[in-house]
């Protein structure tokens, strides 16, 4: 079978590991209203799990005295865990072959780490917590994703991640108000125990999806009904797929981009409007947060009707036009309602990255595998672009970084444009 333009970047369709042509998927299985809300609800519940660590640790661990030093440690190590573990957590997840077991644990791991948080904050036992939350969601994430593709199949993987962006965009923005009201009215500690007794209903949630139902070769890429002679692809051989290589300098170019870009901007308005910096900069993660909840579903069924190219090229378009108008634009309130625009790349991103490493994986049971080295990519430019817009804003300026910023972006979008294949599979 040939097409356009396959995974491989030649212009064939993907080849199996004994060279013939990769064949027809089988109609995938209809999974029951019941597994598929059980992971609708499964992901809310994991964001907001995830909700409860990021910026609450540093308030957390500065009213327990901590000096900064120390809390730069802690959040330093974590990162570097979460950088190197992404491939081993995907490998992981591909050599288990128990999705749910896989999730389950990781849950169980993240809710002990705060639990230790909230119980003991001394420095041992807060820098393994935090090393034991970094390891455990670099196999969290690629699980969630081997179940969603393991119960729908290609065929309906896009509008399933779409699903699975709103509920945890949603999940994260209700979650984020509940805890910072326990911050408010009880203690930072007390966001940590919440966080701990969130790790039930998890556990719930989860098992109300049917293992039954969650496909095994389908969740790690490979086709169904070719089990007995289907060997998973090899790791040197994957990471010669110039489409994949290619997808990974893009991301890499577009979280080297965009991550700077928030904090740099949440430092411009607390020097213009100090009295409503908090507020503001509230408002300029829940917005794009319910962009992301109300379109990520339709991303995911357009892509699967458009292809793969135009949507990412409108993901990454709006990065650029966002930091110029950043670099440009002065007020502070018209500047919440430009990092509206980070919504629209959020929605695009949270069906399009696992979708595509879908599309490139297909057939080669090294699904989650690849959704760590894409991940690794998405890493690498994050830990590096608040050092770079940094030295950029105080060597010449806020405006100065945001251009610099933007001109990376463009990088990123041509690089789509000029190299990157369509990867949705031809229609049968």
């Amino acid at each position: 079978m040939r097409q356009t333009d396959g995974p491989d970047g030649n212009g064939v369709g993907s080849r199996s590991s004994h060279g013939r042509g990769a064949p027809k998927e089988a109609p995938p299985r209809k999974p029951s209203a019941r597994s598929l809300r059980g992971l609708d609800w499964f992901v809310f519940c994991v964001a907001d799990v995830q909700t409860g660590f990021g910026p609450f640790i540093a308030v957390y661990l500065t009213t327990q005295k901590w000096t900064q030093v120390d809390i730069g440690l802690v959040l330093t190590a974590a990162g570097l865990v979460a950088l190197v573990g992404q491939m081993p957590g995907g490998a992981l997840v591909d050599w288990a072959r128990a999705e749910r077991v896989v999730a389950g644990v990781a849950v169980v791991l993240i809710g002990s780490a705060a639990l230790a948080y909230a119980s003991a904050p001394i420095f041992p036992v807060v820098l393994a917590a935090a090393l034991l939350h970094a390891a455990a969601s670099c196999v969290l994430g690629p699980a969630i994703a081997a179940i969603s593709l393991g119960l729908v199949g290609h065929a309906a993987i896009g509008e399933r991640f779409g699903r699975n962006a709103r509920f945890a965009s949603i999940g994260t923005g209700l979650s984020a108000g509940v805890m910072g009201a326990c911050g408010y009215f009880f203690s930072a500690q007390a966001v940590f125990f919440v966080t701990a007794a969130l790790l039930l209903p998890t556990l719930l949630a989860l098992r109300t999806i049917s293992a039954t139902e969650i496909d095994p070769e389908r969740a790690h890429g490979n086709m169904p009904r070719r089990r007995a002679n289907t060997a998973p692809v090899n790791l040197r051989s994957l990471l010669r797929r110039r489409p994949l290589i290619i997808f990974g300098g893009c991301i890499l170019l577009f979280h080297l981009a965009n991550a700077a870009m928030l904090p740099l901007m949440g430092g411009v308005l607390t020097t213009r409007s100090s009295t409503w910096a908090t507020v503001l900069i509230a408002a300029c993660i829940v917005g794009p947060q319910l962009i992301v909840a109300i379109f990520s579903p339709w991303v995911g069924r357009r892509a699967q009707l458009w292809g793969r190219r135009p949507l990412l090229l409108v993901g990454f378009a709006a990065l650029p036009v966002r930091g110029l108008l950043f670099a440009l634009v002065t007020d502070p309130y018209l500047l919440v309602i430009v990092q509206l625009l980070d919504g629209v790349t959020a929605a695009v991103f949270a069906v399009l990255v696992p979708l595509t490493v879908a599309d490139l994986t297909r057939g080669t049971g090294r699904f989650n595998l690849t959704q760590g080295f894409v991940g690794t990519m998405m890493g690498v430019g994050a830990s590096l672009s608040p050092t770079f817009g940094g030295y950029m804003s105080d060597t010449f300026g806020s405006a100065a970084a945001f251009l610099a910023l933007a001109a990376i972006a463009v990088m990123g979008f041509v690089a789509v444009l000029t190299l990157m294949p369509e990867t949705r599979p031809q229609p049968e």
